[in-house]
């Protein structure tokens, strides 16, 4: 068979970076390691730590027991340390956690309980409180879940915004999930602000920094490319929104997989130019292995296509900092 007949097509893969974990994800994985470091296995940890099965396995694997209510923790295992998830819980979880005297790390990002602070501030100054979101998001229960039933309204659409009828005649505020598409959320401000010109917004925006930079990368890539994959669990908001994000700039074929083996090599069939990018709870290991996936069929050149520097970081709980001092000096 000629050199020919068995070339690779070549393809340029587009790496948009910002991509895959925030400062707030890295965070939340951390503090699940650390725990299991000081404390041993098993640390117990409410609801899926970030919205990743390679992650939640991985620290499966390492001892930590996931669960979806502190009710399922035995008995005999109330001593065990047990961690609430990235996304944040509602009041009511470590209070009930307290009752039952377990000790507990909070995992929430810390611009989640940004958002979970305005929510009180608007409360306690007597406003009438909208939360853009996405019904059934753990985000969204635990923010509303921070004040009494029936305080907040969540408004999931332009829609929502124009039949919003307010139920007080006291000034209205609006606070947002973090991980929402910057575009629709715009959308539904805008809506929002011409009915209601008084209304309160965030004084710094709810979105985060990461969603929205990673936004900007799709945006940016997506109409150069014949098609784009995001790296995420369907069950990650914010993977879900750089899916739209790319079709909507222009890109004709826009999948989310969660790894390279759910690639369906038909979607690719014929194309020259690919983007690639991650949610912010998805490892870099699975941008990898997808890069290796096409490399396995085409010519791969690879170009990382930069639209900001992120250089964040959180704090990690005061419990676990001498673990991640430790750490450091033995890798330093």
């Amino acid at each position: 068979m000629s050199e020919t007949a068995t070339a690779k097509p070549a393809l340029s893969i587009h790496l948009c970076a910002p991509r895959g974990f925030c400062a707030g994800v890295d965070r939340a994985i951390q503090i699940v390691e650390l725990a299991l470091e000081k404390y041993g296995s098993p640390v117990y940890v409410r609801h899926e730590i970030v919205h990743n099965k390679f992650v939640v396995d991985g620290l499966k694997a390492k001892g930590a027991v996931f669960v979806e209510e502190l009710e399922e923790i035995p008995a005999e295992h109330t001593d065990r340390p047990v961690v609430f998830s990235a996304h944040g819980v509602p009041k009511a979880v470590p209070q009930d956690a307290q009752t039952r005297k377990m000790f507990y790390l909070d995992a929430t990002c810390p611009l989640v309980s940004k958002v979970h602070k305005e929510a009180v501030i608007h409360f306690r100054r007597d406003r009438e409180i909208l939360l853009i979101g996405h019904a059934g998001h753990p985000e969204v229960i635990g923010t509303m879940g921070q004040l009494p039933e029936g305080t907040v309204t969540l408004i999931e659409t332009e829609e929502d915004a124009r039949a919003y009828t307010p139920k007080t005649g006291r000034t209205l505020a609006y606070i947002t999930q973090t991980t929402l598409s910057v575009d629709d959320t715009a959308g539904i401000v805008a809506v929002l602000q011409e009915r209601f010109p008084e209304i309160v917004a965030p004084h710094k925006e709810d979105i985060c920094y990461a969603t929205t930079n990673r936004q900007e990368a799709v945006k940016h890539v997506a109409p150069r490319v014949e098609a784009m994959i995001v790296v995420g669990a369907p069950n990650s908001s914010n993977s879900q929104r750089l899916r739209e994000v790319a079709e909507r700039a222009g890109c004709r074929t826009a999948v989310l997989i969660q790894r390279a083996s759910d690639i369906d090599w038909q979607d690719f069939e014929g194309i020259r130019s690919l983007g690639l990018t991650a949610g912010a709870s998805a490892p870099e290991t699975l941008v990898e292995e997808i890069i290796d996936a096409f490399a396995d069929r085409f010519d791969v050149t690879v170009e990382t296509v930069r639209t900001a520097e992120e250089t964040i970081s959180f704090n990690l709980p005061r419990e676990l900092r001498d673990m991640l001092s430790q750490a450091q000096a033995a890798s330093g």
